[in-house]
């Protein structure tokens, strides 16, 4: 199998909520099924089908989540630098519309658009690897065409 590049803060991230899942979530979903199995016939009982499915989502979660760590690579990025690769928090300005944006590129598990982590697959972090403070980088994406230049590249 191929190794997962996780930075430290994504292993955390990934570890805690699988610690969550085991220790808190888990446990509460068996009390609610034992719970709802008490009030009789399984067959009509909405609670015990509700809990059920959450159990359901819950194994399903903490598998996939043992799976990753279990494949991880944890990647220290503050002791990277030079050209833009796994880990760098790389800061762009769209040089049609002059606004800027600060991404870092992380692994697929830990990536969040909204929080400017970018899945170091996608187009956009494909463009950018390899290249340095200054470049500019045509990007084809499911919108169309976009052209950034490179600010800064930091590995914090």
């Amino acid at each position: 199998m191929e190794k997962i590049p996780l930075t430290i803060k994504g292993f955390k991230k990934l570890d805690a909520e699988l610690k969550v899942l085991k220790s808190e979530r888990r446990p509460a979903v068996i009390r609610a099924i034992a719970e709802a199995r008490e009030h009789g016939d399984l067959s009509e009982n909405a609670e015990y089908h509700a809990a059920r499915e959450e159990q359901s989502h819950i194994e399903g979660r903490v598998k996939e989540l043992e799976g990753i760590i279990s494949l991880s690579d944890v990647i220290d990025v503050t002791k990277m630098s030079g050209t833009i690769k796994f880990g760098a928090t790389v800061e762009l300005v769209d040089e049609d519309t002059d606004a800027e944006v600060t991404y870092q590129i992380v692994g697929e598990p830990e990536a969040d658009i909204e929080a400017n982590l970018l899945n170091l697959k996608s187009p956009l972090a494909r463009a950018l690897i390899g290249k340095e403070e200054g470049d500019s980088v045509e990007v084809r994406t499911p919108g169309g065409g976009k052209s950034y230049e490179i600010l800064s590249i930091k590995y914090i």
